[in-house]
């Protein structure tokens, strides 16, 4: 049966009575699993340990929702020789016969896409639409890799010559660790992992440990379609330990990462350090976050702006890399438009992530929090003025007011870093050349966007404006595989465009073969 061209899965329309009981369904079923223990699983051997990382509920962080076993050192470095081990025999396994289980793993959850968000509103406190969108996007990365694959695996042009036979093959790399993040635990987990597997390399799987289960749920997904044991291997535990015995093992062949600027400069100075019994340069795809503005002119529809610079910043309260966590707006309309945000976040509901009522749910642990909130004192503390928000919200979780602070200035602290909460920084510009003259101020380049009607001004921020993912009028989170290929620029990462024709390169290496015949 010929494939099918790639489309993007539907988002699930909750105002339907039949998806929401269906989702109030799913979540009841996954509070019966809250609370159990699950092992590492090295080559298909589970292994339960006395360390443990317990995941918990961030809107009621006394609720454990998994207990997972905590590889050490000795267990690293028997995952990444028993992957070195599967490689040997699933590299030779055919592209079609690879790709045929990222179908398969579509299709399963598919069906149980309810499942798998309810988990995450559990895990790390998204909302119904957040989680919705996360499981659609991994459906996705299945279809579109394994497509993809396909694609790869099919013959290359190549300039012919009467002489000889030539041919271009694409052949998987080796072992490769994947370290994927909490903030899209279940998208960017699936995408790195189903990448790296179906271009025919086996993967060590270092779920975060804010959202294990989520990672298990995964994993799990792929043994159900009858994935070989080994090829991948979910190995929980601490990154200073376990992520750096991995990244350090001279079998490992490439890292794919996801996470901070920190972690991402360490992973990379620990890759590049050749060891002994290393036969090759690792190969890092890193993304490492962002400092992402959204510029608003003043020839543009400023309730609209509002509107999507709202949903940019404070979407799953702003954990998000592409998250609009800077506002730059030209001073003549620079008061309304902040009377528009901040009338928009007040009207913003924050609570329990299970309740459906509610627009925002909590920041995923107390680290975050803590860290937040000193960002938020550290904005008007450095000349910023607090709009709105600035404090907790009622409940027991990790709650945050979405919080607006204005006049802040470019260079200031929260106008640099990324804070990875829901907290956005209003800036007045001169003008559109010197909004975009600050636009391009920071040492990230991850996504950005304008909202201008001035064709003249889209095309000149479409060349200066220094981004991986580019946005004219519209939000800028909200990436959709095939459609919008996803990475970013300078400490952004690699630019590895996720969900793009480039990506699969990542985890390949070319291989040119001539036979002469006259």
């Amino acid at each position: 049966m010929p494939i099918k061209p790639f489309k993007n899965e539907p988002l699930t329309d909750y105002s339907t009575p039949a998806n929401k009981k269906a989702m109030e369904k799913a979540l009841a079923k996954v509070k019966t699993m809250l609370g159990k223990d699950y092992p590492v699983v090295i080559g298909g051997e589970e292994v339960l340990t006395e360390a443990k990382i317990s995941s918990l509920n961030p809107s009621h962080p006394n609720e454990i929702v998994g207990k997972f076993s905590k590889a050490d050192a000795a267990l690293a470095n028997k995952a990444i020789e028993t992957a070195a081990a599967k490689f040997e025999t699933w590299k030779f396994v055919e592209p079609k016969k690879r790709a045929e289980y990222l179908f398969k793993a579509a299709n399963l959850m598919r069906r149980r896409k309810h499942e798998f968000s309810a988990v995450m509103v559990y895990e790390v406190g998204k909302t119904w639409p957040e989680a919705d969108a996360d499981t659609a996007e991994a459906i996705d990365f299945l279809e579109f890799y394994a497509r993809e694959m396909l694609r790869y695996a099919a013959k290359q042009p190549v300039t012919k010559i009467s002489t000889e036979k030539n041919e271009l093959v694409y052949i998987p790399l080796g072992v490769g660790v994947v370290v994927p993040p909490w903030n899209f635990a279940l998208a960017i987990l699936a995408g790195m992992t189903s990448a790296a597997v179906v271009a025919g390399n086996t993967v060590v799987l270092k779920p975060s440990s804010d959202s294990p289960l989520t990672g298990w749920m995964f994993f799990n997904l792929m043994r159900e379609v009858g994935l070989p044991a080994g090829v991948i291997n979910f190995v929980p535990g601490s990154g200073g330990t376990v992520g750096d015995v991995m990244v350090a093992h001279p079998k490992t062949r490439f890292v794919s990462f996801t996470g901070s600027k920190e972690v991402g400069i360490h992973i990379n100075e620990l890759a590049a350090k050749v060891v002994p019994g290393q036969r090759w340069l690792k190969r890092v795809i890193a993304e490492m976050g962002g400092k992402d503005s959204i510029l608003i002119d003043d020839q543009t529809n400023l309730e609209a702006a509002a509107q999507a610079t709202v949903a940019s910043a404070l979407g799953f309260q702003g954990q998000k890399c592409s998250a609009a966590s800077r506002a730059i707006v030209v001073e003549k309309v620079y008061d309304r438009f902040v009377e528009l945000v901040k009338s928009k976040t007040e009207k913003l509901v924050v609570g329990d992530a299970v309740d459906s009522t509610h627009n925002l749910g909590p920041v995923v642990n107390r680290g975050s929090y803590e860290s937040i909130m000193g960002y938020i004192q550290k904005g008007v503390s450095e000349g910023g003025r607090l709009a709105t928000g600035g404090v907790k919200a009622a409940g027991d979780g990790y709650f945050i007011r979405p919080t607006i602070i204005v006049d802040v200035d470019p260079k200031a602290t929260i106008a640099q870093e990324e804070i990875f909460g829901p907290v956005l920084a209003v800036i007045k510009a001169k003008d559109f050349d010197n909004a975009l003259e600050i636009a391009n101020n920071t040492e990230f380049g991850l996504t950005g966007g304008v909202w201008t009607k001035n064709r003249k001004k889209i095309e000149k921020a479409k060349k200066l404006f220094h981004v991986g993912n580019f946005y004219v009028n519209r939000k800028i989170t909200g990436a959709l595989v095939g459609v919008h290929p996803f990475g970013g620029f300078n400490m952004s990462g690699t630019d590895s465009k996720a969900g793009g024709r480039d990506y699969l390169l990542l985890f390949m290496q070319a291989k040119a073969i001539s036979e002469k015949i006259k």
